[in-house]
């Protein structure tokens, strides 16, 4: 790896995504030869919430420096950022599965916002800021798949507050000197998944994977791996500044491959017994609970089981030609091999689903 800097940050840093980077940023990405070989002088700053536990971040590397604080509040980006001029930001923190509507906007938006305005007066040298497919919604039909100039069309509030951040971010590359990328990754997977990543394992073992319709509508996933090296090229290439990019799997998958590849994973690799049955709803169960999730969300809501379920039946697939020709993006971990990791770090850290 070689960064025009000896000093990294990183916001969210003990998430799903967030602890993946920080272990790729310390220990390489053995399956990417450019980025296999980590600097060993490079000093990495983790914000971490207060009361969160630092050591599975500090036991990754004695050159991982935590402080404690939160996006909402200014001076305590202002604390983060302090003394890291010419360094680079990873912006990861966020939140999807709030508990009220109101805390998108206080957290992806206006958190965002503090954090950027503290790091352009600290003059750190770039941002590069992980969005979401939200802000572009979902594919018109099956054939079609999301580059960089399609345009927004948010899908719910998670989707408005992702796309006010990414606008928020282009004013700043606009207005001042800090360098900035976006960077756009679908559903992802791989270890360190949250508990409702493992109950979507779970579910397909006990014959309850949901099939909303044909299952035949495709989604990008992305491995975090894949992720990873996605924000670490983004980060030290000249042609990213400015640019926005796609950064999934190779292509996107059928709901019944992913849900396939999993079961099979499940049963002849990790010793599941499985039920080998699916959960088969028509597709108007997934259009009434869009219905359900627009008038809960309106009253300031949010339900996490219904939102999931208004897009089980959708197309959110994206094309990722651009990373690959502009900063030389190579996915190499594909569905299978991502899942059989995923379940390998279960299986080898709790015992079981």
């Amino acid at each position: 790896m070689n960064f025009p800097t000896r000093l990294i940050l990183v916001t969210g840093a003990d998430g799903w995504l967030g602890i993946n980077l920080i272990k790729a940023l310390t220990q390489g990405l053995p399956d990417c030869k450019s980025l296999a070989q980590p600097d060993p002088n490079l000093k990495i700053r983790c914000l971490l919430l207060p009361g969160h536990d630092p050591k599975p971040l500090t036991q990754l590397s004695p050159n991982v420096e935590i402080i404690y604080g939160n996006l909402c509040n200014p001076h305590d980006c202002e604390k983060f950022c302090h003394d890291a001029t010419g360094a680079i930001l990873f912006h990861t923190a966020g939140i999807i599965h709030p508990q009220r509507v109101r805390q998108f906007y206080a957290i992806n938006v206006q958190g965002s916002q503090n954090l950027l305005n503290a790091a352009i007066a600290t003059r750190i040298k770039r941002a590069v800021v992980v969005s979401s497919n939200s802000p572009c919604g979902c594919n018109p039909h099956i054939n079609h798949y999301f580059d960089e100039s399609s345009l927004y069309n948010p899908y719910m509030n998670y989707g408005r507050s992702k796309m006010q951040m990414e606008l928020l971010v282009k004013a700043v590359q606009e207005s001042t000197p800090l360098e900035t990328v976006i960077i756009r990754p679908p559903w992802f997977y791989g270890p360190h998944q949250p508990p409702r990543q493992n109950l979507f394992f779970k579910m397909i073992r006990d014959g309850k994977g949901p099939l909303v319709g044909s299952g035949k509508n495709l989604r990008s996933m992305a491995y975090v791996d894949n992720i990873c090296q996605g924000l670490i090229l983004a980060a030290t290439s000249k042609k990213a500044n400015g640019q926005t990019y796609w950064i999934a799997d190779e292509h996107p998958y059928s709901m019944e491959e992913i849900i396939n590849t999993v079961e099979q994973l499940l049963a002849t690799e990790f010793s599941q017994k499985c039920q080998y049955k699916r959960l088969k709803l028509p597709n108007y169960v997934s259009e009434i609970a869009l219905l359900l999730d627009q008038i809960i969300q309106s009253l300031g809501l949010y339900h996490p089981k219904i939102h999931v379920l208004s897009e089980m039946n959708k197309n959110i697939a994206c094309s990722v030609d651009k990373a690959r020709r502009e900063l030389g993006y190579s996915p190499n971990i594909d569905l299978e091999e991502g899942m059989r990791r995923s379940l390998a770090w279960i299986f080898n850290n709790q015992g079981t689903l």
